[in-house]
């Protein structure tokens, strides 16, 4: 670790290898030598330290964050053992030294904490080092074996405040890193030190004997009534073994190491115990004596520990050894050899008996699962046995403590029968034979896995990842696997995976006929969420008649589970509290039990996920209202005292069907009880428990999950009350739920897997830990990095909805972040929330701090941010949150840094503090908006100053063991990275975060995409960093980085692993954002160009390709104010479709069908200007939209299907039903179709995967959008048509070998319908209509004989329940009336009872079809009849289905109004009655119901994935060449330049530019396919330069080589012009021998002269400070490709607008365009009245000014920077006066809007500044390239033949 003087180092870490490394001191001011060691715990640093065994050591922790919860009383004494301490192992500390990665300082948090651990090792004299990667030293000792280290203290002082405040760093000292400075000169020196050569037992025994006596009440007396004593030879004692012992009523005489107890105290002793203690066991000859005189008297049991095991096993006569690097931690298993149990102990040693040299009547007890070294030894006749660990624990699991019940019960039947003496030590727990015999494996050969059908809140895609693992286990022990899961997009449903995959509704009488299809023997309902779950409970008793095998947990322990009233029974049985609670079945009986709970209470819906109906009363009104709701979901509630502002902590726990049982992590949310924990920020591990609280709730878990009897995986919460060790059990879930996907992702520890092979009966100690694959999955993962997971709200996406969180979940996604310090984890985690977020800092909230503190909603931590940012402190937040202060202190301290951070520029940054930001985890795209700069320029600061992240694995052990993990994260607070670099595999950027829009379907494209790529030879490298996915699986691709998808994240990963290239099509629209920027800093994209992507995403330029190309589009317009809006509507016709650029109320688009709606909706939009234009297109009613998914390979498309909407265009396509092949479309629509495909496919030379969505109306089609990238329906369309074609894409994009159209075999009569999934129920007070903004969280797909059939199974699979008898309907406009009017007859045909509202009723009645007429009407009016009333018909579930089709409202109303159609669809959802919104739906499903389908299972709902399919049809579809579009050699046909001169852009039209730019267009394609085009092959072009060029005379150069032509350049210093020849007479003679020539002169009238004389065409490459037309024209282009357009743009030019040529030129071209022009130039040096006024005349003219405003930088869309040009100076002086006149630099850019242009015809001088250059905005660098293109158009327009 390189050292630096500057960054307040002020001790070394010295090892005697020679390894360095620097940090901060926090302990006492001194150097020490001693033997370093690690140890893994998590908790319990206080009584780690206190523990005797660590004398002299100097102790490292691998868990990185500590301190945090301080340190407990050190004069509070121990309640039972009096004048000891209550809270340590000893009365001082032990350790020499202490190694932290990350201390907590003065701002710990625990009820307990009386002073920080800082101020402890002060006092006690021991010093202590921060700010060291504790992993790499770990590694160090892992390999090499334990050492001997010292810790040095600095003693030249640090010039530290020097270089904060002036910012001076020694560079040469940065560069040259540590070699330059010898450290050593700087620290104190002190002599190396063996500990183990000490005698350190004598050091920490007692110096007398001492007698502690139990309590009075628990006193156990010997027959002769004297106490019953044990002997207790204080070796190095923790006091926790003596608290065992008393507490358990022995009284124990505590004697000295080398006390000569078989003289000394005589006969009246029971039990010999030997404590723990540090050194080599083989210096305590005198101890051993004693030990052996004691055994061969036999006349009491005796028990050993740790250091007293090995000691009795030395006086046994066996013999002991040093270990590499010992066991400390507290994760070890250990086996018990007589039971094969396995324990997880706590341990601390370095030696160990050597078990081979154990004497004869002597055996193994226990033996360490991992290492197979020796744990336990008993003697096989007599009462001796020892432990090698810890039962006393502290710190650490309690489940060996039982251990001294062992020895006390031993001594108590050696009392009462002397024969016990003779006898060997009896353990409970049966023998192993036993044990194997009583739960044998489970013999299975089919299992059947339930899945758990569509993405909804609450159940999303942790279970495609957890159902993936289960069926990888199954696999992996050859079970043939059979799932049942109708969501489609999913992992699981794919090849690969499950031998037989069945499409279809998870519901009992679905799996029931599956059942009896397949007959498998197995079943597992754990893996599917709450739906398999209630599918398991349903059919409970018919299991074993169908004869299938529940695996796993045992269905009764499920219903005890989730019976609330059961649960809380249970938990007393076995003395466990729950909170106060009662259920009841009626809102009478709910009233009245409430009364002995008191309020405030929450209420909860029994059986429902995610906390569905369920929240908080504070009065009996409050209740009332929650019960109606809740009743409707679920026939009971459960009513329980709220304990809001609780902390929760949740563990993840594994048992075994042996009863090995395991807690895999713990997790402590963020939030306090209140907030549903899938709507809570949750950090693991926990960070604010100590030792006691931790292992007191890991206790419990272990005894509540053995008493209910869980097999496999569940997760146990817990409230724990912040002030005192009060705690209750909220709940368990006995199934893998949303937290065991986080957990394993957190851990490392595939909880899915393990709990599968479990369910096999197979024990946990025989299941391999896959990541290190060494050490056995019976322990519990040491973390040495923390994980904060913060959920993903999408509650803009709904009108209405309440975004206030509470008992009900909200969120549709979440986000897991990993880092060394909880700052780095958290900050990571905002940002990948949504990329526009920076980190934790001040944001513009939607309300105010205090309302927001104190209610929290989805802006709570951005809200605070700000109360930080208002000076509110720690204190105060806490009192309005709750939050543990531990939480608020870390971000306070982001706070305040973020305000030292503000005074600094990338300039005057010193490399520590830029160190340091990066190890808070701050982001360059943070630092450059305090520093106002770019993101660019402080990523080029930060990597000149040497600062990368190192990469680090997730390996579950903390380093202990190598781990062969692929499974990484990025640090700063780190020195070396984990793994070596020279894969150079292929990245595959993922999803990032499941939100509405984009969810596990691209999770499906991605993991397929690194599917192939494995299967093709390839290495692979996966980003995400979402926790329910499956690409985030460790074993998916070759290394997985659990990453941001950001800019810098991205380029950091690509550097390091030195990538092959970047697949970004595959994870929706995250990595698209990030294409150009990657592309432009040489990142190597496979596939499409990310520039033809930005074709595909700039409105503008698709929109022209469209028109180029000849393919519709619906018209439509940006406008920027109301009555240019309110024109364009009248000429298109309403309705249209408004997007405003910026609404307040979040509501993003909207349909309008008037005027007045117009206006309307434009007044909500906070502002219609030219800054916050609106897009208006025109809506097509009544229109079929249409979907197109598919591939191509150089623009040429190889692969498509197509799928139809069932619901009209104007339905977002994510929540449209789709249907595969389609069913009623024309086949003149398809061809159009498949022909526009292919030309879009071709325009935009697409290499992968890309979508298109088309509204077909009377056989016209038009294209709504393109996505150059993979999109929802792929997954859809690959496997209802059995071909993958992502797949197809990936070989595409990768370059290797692809059929075009393989064959598709699908059987006859046969459709795939793909079904959204709602969760409306979730989200109160959101209105449950569809429309153009997306509100489906997932989808399922069925299939069926017809489209009906597959469309019913579909609905069913949502969750959708058939109606029996009574349908309510409710039609708002006559065209629906009339279009559903056969439908409503078919209902009354087929028997059912028709409801309906007032205009509907009347209508239906017309008809002659008899309808019963309901009301709306508040609820609170009694005196109408109850028969009539709408809403009573809704509250008491009396109605089966309710057809509500809302009018379109023709104006928008106020976003307050509540219509009565929206409160009775609301109150539909709330009551859980079947809805239907949308005419279409209901026409297709009461088709559906009238053709009484048997449901039974056909050959069209699998996938047989066990036998691959055979291939015989031969598929091709030939395309029309219809409606052509130009091809390059037409479009040149056009040319207006054919053999002209060009002089000057007044020769330019619009339309010449038009066309100019198509064809620089088909340039650029062309040379980005092929490199050189042939256009001008033959050709000759002479160039002439009478004045220095570098840009356009190369430019010219290139263009004509890449045209195939060839050039003769003619040097005017050494050409005739010498010698006096004129420009006429080089003209004629350059004439002789070229095509075409192009000049440049300083005389503005040579060009006039070599026109008039020259017989080619002349190009005017600058004359003078007149004209340069070839610079406007590519300044016009740049502007073009870079914004998408031209018009109403804002342009400024800066600088020497006198005589710069390139400004002229350009002003005149931009009169053909409708924009604003601001001109800013030093007085000397304004632009020529002559344009002014041209300007003017035109309008265009916008402001005059001599100094560049923050006002005209912020409405520049284009800034425009020329150079003051030396040679146009008569006189020097006014040149220097003026030349740096307007420097551009990030201060000034800071004003500038995040998409506009910086632009500089070059070359340049001091005008921009340098740090510009990595700003994305500056396009001077491209707009070369552009002039490249549009030079090659000209010079092929003038010269093509």
């Amino acid at each position: 670790m390189a050292y630096n003087r500057d960054a307040g180092q002020d001790l070394a870490l010295e090892l005697q290898d020679g390894y360095v490394c620097f940090g901060q001191s926090f302990g006492a001011d001194k150097s020490i030598a001693g033997e370093l060691v690690f140890q893994t715990g998590m908790v319990g640093y206080p009584e780690s330290i206190t523990d005797p065994s660590y004398r002299g050591q100097i102790l490292v922790m691998t868990f990185p964050l500590v301190g945090n919860y301080g340190v407990p009383p050190r004069d509070e004494m121990d309640s039972l053992l009096n004048d000891l301490p209550a809270h340590f192992e000893a009365r001082e500390i032990h350790i020499a030294g202490l190694v932290v990665a990350s201390y907590a300082g003065e701002e710990y948090s625990h009820h307990l904490a009386t002073s920080s651990l800082g101020a402890w090792l002060k006092e006690q004299g021991v010093p202590a080092i921060t700010g060291v990667d504790t992993r790499a030293l770990t590694k160090r000792i892992r390999d090499e074996g334990s050492m001997l280290g010292r810790l040095l203290q600095r003693t030249q002082s640090s010039p530290i405040s020097t270089a904060l405040t002036n910012g001076t760093v020694n560079t040469q000292e940065l560069a040259n890193g540590a070699d330059e400075v010898d450290w050593s000169a700087d620290f104190a020196q002190v002599e190396w030190l063996d500990p183990n050569k000490k005698n350190l037992v004598a050091e920490v025994s007692t110096s007398k004997p001492k007698i502690y006596s139990p309590d009075p009440s628990t006193a156990l007396k010997h027959p002769s009534g004297r106490p019953v004593r044990v002997v207790c030879v204080d070796v190095g004692l923790k006091y926790n073994q003596l608290r065992c012992l008393v507490r358990r009523g022995v009284e124990v005489e505590v004697v000295p190491w080398d006390y000569d107890f078989p003289k000394l105290a005589g006969n009246e002793y029971d039990g010999l115990f030997l404590s723990n203690g540090p050194g080599d066991p083989a210096m305590m000859k005198d101890t051993v004596e004693h030990i052996k005189i004691a055994m061969a008297e036999a006349r009491t049991p005796i028990f050993g520990i740790c250091l007293g095991h090995q000691l009795l096993a030395r006086a046994a006569g066996a013999e002991t050894i040093k270990m590499k690097f010992g066991n400390r931690g507290h994760n070890i298993p250990c086996t018990n050899m007589i039971s094969g149990a396995c324990h997880i102990t706590s341990q601390n040693h370095g030696y160990a008996v050597d078990s081979k040299t154990l004497p004869s009547g002597w055996e193994e007890l226990f033996v360490n699962a991992n290492d197979g070294s020796n744990e336990g030894i008993r003697h096989t006749s007599k009462p001796f046995f020892s432990v090698q660990f810890h039962p006393e624990h502290t710190p650490g699991p309690r489940d060996t403590e039982y251990l001294f019940d062992v020895f006390i019960s031993t001594i108590q039947k050696s009392i009462a029968d002397a024969a016990v003496l003779s006898r060997s030590v009896e353990f409970p727990g049966g023998t192993a034979e036993e044990n194997r015999r009583l739960k044998p494996r489970v013999n299975v050969k089919k299992v059947l896995v339930l899945g758990s059908g569509g993405l909804s809140i609450g159940q999303a895609g942790e279970f495609d990842y957890s159902g993936s693992q289960c069926i990888k286990a199954l696999k992996e022990e050859g079970i043939y696997t059979v799932l049942i899961n109708p969501n489609i997009a999913t992992i699981q449903t794919s090849k690969g995976l499950a031998d037989k995959v069945y499409f279809l509704p998870v519901t009992a009488d679905f799996v029931r006929k599956v059942i009896q299809k397949e007959r498998p023997d197995g079943i597992y309902v754990t893996f599917g969420g709450q739906t398999a779950l209630q599918v398991g409970i349903q059919l409970k008793d018919e299991f074993e008649d169908l004869g299938v095998k529940v695996l796993g947990t045992p269905i009764d322990t499920i219903i005890t589970t989730e019976d609330r009233e059961l649960f809380a029974r249970s938990m007393e049985s076995i003395g466990e509290k729950c909170a106060k609670s009662a259920s009841a079945s009626s809102i009478d009986e709910a009233m009245e039990v409430v009364k002995d709970i008191g309020f405030p209470v929450i209420v909860r819906a029994a059986f429902a996920l995610g906390g569905l109906g369920s929240g908080f009363a504070n009065n009996e009104q409050e209740l009332l209202d929650l019960c109606k709701v809740a009743f409707a979901a679920s026939p009971q509630v459960l009513i329980e005292r709220s304990m809001k502002g609780w902390k929760e902590v949740e563990y993840e726990v594994v048992r075994d069907a042996r009863d090995n049982c395991i807690t895999v992590c713990n997790m402590e949310n963020f939030d306090p009880l209140g907030i549903h924990t899938g709507d809570s920020i949750v950090v693991a591990p926990s960070q604010t428990l100590s030792d006691e609280d931790y292992n007191m709730l890991r206790t419990t878990a272990v005894n509540v999950i053995r008493h209910l009897g869980v097999v496999g995986e569940c997760n146990i919460q817990y409230a724990l009350n912040p002030f005192s060790r009060e705690y209750c059990i909220i709940e368990v879930n006995a199934r893998l739920s949303r937290s065991s996907a986080l957990a394993s992702k957190a851990t490392g520890y595939p909880l899915a897997f393990v709990a599968a092979k479990l369910g096999l009966n197979i024990p946990l100690n025989e299941v391999q830990n896959s990541v290190t694959k060494s050490t056995c999955a019976c322990f519990e993962p040491s973390l040495d990095y923390v994980v904060v997971k913060i959920p993903r709200w999408d509650l803009k996406k709904f009108t209405r909805v309440s975004t206030l969180l509470g008992s009900s979940m909200k969120s549709v996604g979440e986000v897991m972040s990993i880092g060394r310090t909880f700052e780095e984890a958290i900050q990571k985690a905002i940002r990948s929330i949504d990329p526009n977020n920076l980190g934790f800092n001040e944001t513009a909230a939607l309300m105010g701090i205090d309302q927001e503190l104190q209610t929290p909603s989805d802006q709570r931590l951005f809200a605070i941010a700000n109360a930080m940012k208002s000076g509110y402190s720690v204190d105060k937040i806490w009192e309005m949150t709750n939050i543990d202060k531990w939480f608020l202190s870390r971000l306070k301290g982001l706070s305040n840094f973020e305000q030292l951070m503000t005074g600094y520029t990338t300039a005057s940054i010193t490399q520590p503090l830029i160190r340091r930001a990066k190890e808070l985890g701050y982001s360059d795209r943070q630092l450059a908006k305090f520093w106002e700069t770019n993101e660019l320029a402080v990523r080029r600061t930060r990597v000149d100053a040497g600062i990368f992240p190192v990469v680090k694995q997730i390996d579950t052990v903390a380093a202990e063991f190598p781990a062969h993990t692929n499974y990484l994260y990025l640090t700063y607070n780190g020195t070396e990275s984990d793994i070596k670099f020279n894969d150079q595999g292929v990245m595959v950027l993922g999803s990032g975060v499941y939100r509405i829009g984009s969810s596990v379907e691209f999770d499906w494209c991605s993991v397929r995409a690194i599917r192939t790529l494995r299967e093709q030879g390839y290495k692979t490298v996966m980003v995400n960093y979402n926790p329910e996915t499956v690409s985030t699986d460790y074993d998916e691709a070759d290394r997985l980085y659990f990453e941001n998808i950001s800019l810098e994240t991205v380029l950091d990963i690509y550097t390091m692993e030195n990538s092959s290239g970047v697949i970004i099509s595959m994870g929706g629209q995250t990595p698209n954002n990030i294409a150009l920027p990657l592309h432009r800093l040489h990142v190597k994209i496979l596939g499409t160009s990310p520039e033809m992507i930005d074709n595909a995403e700039n409105r503008y330029k698709f929109s022209r390709m469209l028109d180029r190309i000849n393919v519709d589009q619906p018209a439509w317009k940006e406008l920027t104010s109301l009555e240019e809006a309110t024109e364009f509507c009248d000429k298109v016709s309403y309705p249209v479709l408004v997007r405003p650029s910026y609404v307040l109320s979040g509501a993003a688009m909207n349909t309008v069908y008037s005027r007045d709606g117009l206006a309307q909706f434009l007044q909500q939009a906070a502002e219609v200007s030219k800054d916050h234009p609106v897009v208006i297109t025109k809506y097509i009613e009544n229109a079929k939209e249409i979907e197109m998914d598919a591939v191509a390979l150089n623009g040429n498309m190889i692969g498509h299907f197509i799928s139809e909407h069932v619901e009209n265009a104007g339905v977002h396509s994510g929540d449209a039903t789709l249907i595969l092949p389609p069913q009623d479309l024309d086949p003149v629509t398809v061809q159009q179709i498949e022909e526009a495909t292919r030309k879009i496919g071709s325009a935009l030379n697409i290499t992968g995967p890309y979508n298109i969505q088309f509204i077909a109306k009377d056989n016209e089609i038009k294209v709504i959008e393109c996505n150059v990238r993979a999109s929802r329906s792929f997954p859809f369309v690959s496997k209802v048509m059995g071909v993958d074609l992502i797949e197809m894409a990936t070989k595409a994009m990768a370059g290797l070998p692809v059929t075009a159209y393989p064959p598709v075999n699908i059987p006859k009569d046969y459709v795939g319908v793909k079904v959204p999934q709602f969760s409306f129920s979730r989200l109160s007070g959101a209105d449950p209509v569809l429309g153009v903004e997306m509100a489906s969280t997932g989808e399922v797909a069925c299939f069926g004989r017809d489209k009906y059939e597959a469309y019913i199974k579909g609905l069913i699979a949502t969750g959708f329940r058939l109606p029996n008898k009574n349908i309510l309907l409710s039609i708002g406009s006559f065209k629906d009336k009339l279009e559903m009017l056969p439908s409503i007859e078919n209902l009354h045909k087929m028997g059912y009872k028709l409801f309906a509202t007032a205009g509907t009723a009347d209508y239906i009645q017309e008809h002659g079809i008899p309808v019963k007429f309901l009301e709306v009407l508040p609820s609170n009016e009694d005196q109408q009849k109850p028969e009539y009333s709408l809403t009573r018909m809704l509250s008491n579930n009396l109605i089966d289905l309710y057809i509500n089709l809302p009018s379109n409202n023709r104006y928008r109303r106020p976003a307050n109004y509540m219509s009565r159609g929206y409160q009775t669809r609301r109150m539909a959802v709330d009551y859980q009655t079947p809805l239907v919104t949308n005419v279409k739906n209901a026409k297709i499903l009461i088709e559906g119901i009238a053709r009484h389908y048997d449901l039974e299972i056909s050959n069209v709902d699998f996938q047989d994935f066990s036998k691959i399919r055979s291939d015989n049809e031969d598929h091709a579809t030939q395309l029309s060449r219809r409606k052509q579009s130009l091809s390059l050699q037409q479009l040149l046909a056009r040319s207006p330049f054919k053999g002209k001169h060009i002089t000057s852009v007044k020769q330019l039209s619009r339309a010449d530019l038009h066309l100019l730019f198509t064809i620089a267009q088909e340039m650029r394609l062309g040379a980005e396919k092929y490199g050189c085009l042939d256009v001008l092959k033959g050709r000759v072009l002479c160039t002439m330069f009478f004045e220095p060029s570098t840009r356009t005379s190369s430019s010219f150069d290139a263009a004509m080589k890449r045209l195939g032509g060839e050039v003769v350049v003619i040097n005017e210093s050494v050409s005739s012009t010498q010698k006096g020849e004129s420009i006429a007479d080089s003209i004629r003679t350059l004439g002789c021998y070229s095509d075409a020539i192009v000049l440049r002169h300083p005389q503005e009238e040579a060009i006039d002269i070599a026109t008039k004389f020259s017989d080619v065409p002349v190009i005017n490459a600058g004359n003078g400070s007149r004209e340069h037309p070839t610079q406007a024209i590519l300044d016009i282009f740049t502007i073009r490709e870079e914004l998408g357009t031209v018009n109403g743009l804002n342009i400024t030019f800066v600088g020497d607008l006198k005589y710069g040529r390139t400004v002229h030129s350009l002003c005149e071209l931009l009169s053909h365009y409708d924009v604003n022009i601001n001109l800013v130039s030093p007085a000397e040096l304004p632009m020529p009245n002559s344009v002014c006024n041209a300007l003017k005349s035109l309008g265009q003219l916008s402001t005059v000014s001599n100094e560049l405003t923050h006002e005209i930088v912020a409405k520049s869309d284009v800034l425009y920077c020329t150079r003051v040009q030396k040679e146009r100076f008569a006189d020097l002086a006014t040149y220097e006066r003026t030349k740096d006149a307007f420097v551009i630099d990030n201060r000034v850019l800071k004003a500038a809007k995040d998409h506009m242009i910086v632009m500089h015809p070059l070359p340049r001088n001091n005008e921009i500044h340098e740090e510009v250059d990595f700003d994305p905005r500056a396009a001077y660098f491209r707009q070369m390239r552009y002039g490249l293109y549009t030079r090659m158009a000209l010079l092929a327009m003038v010269m093509a033949a």
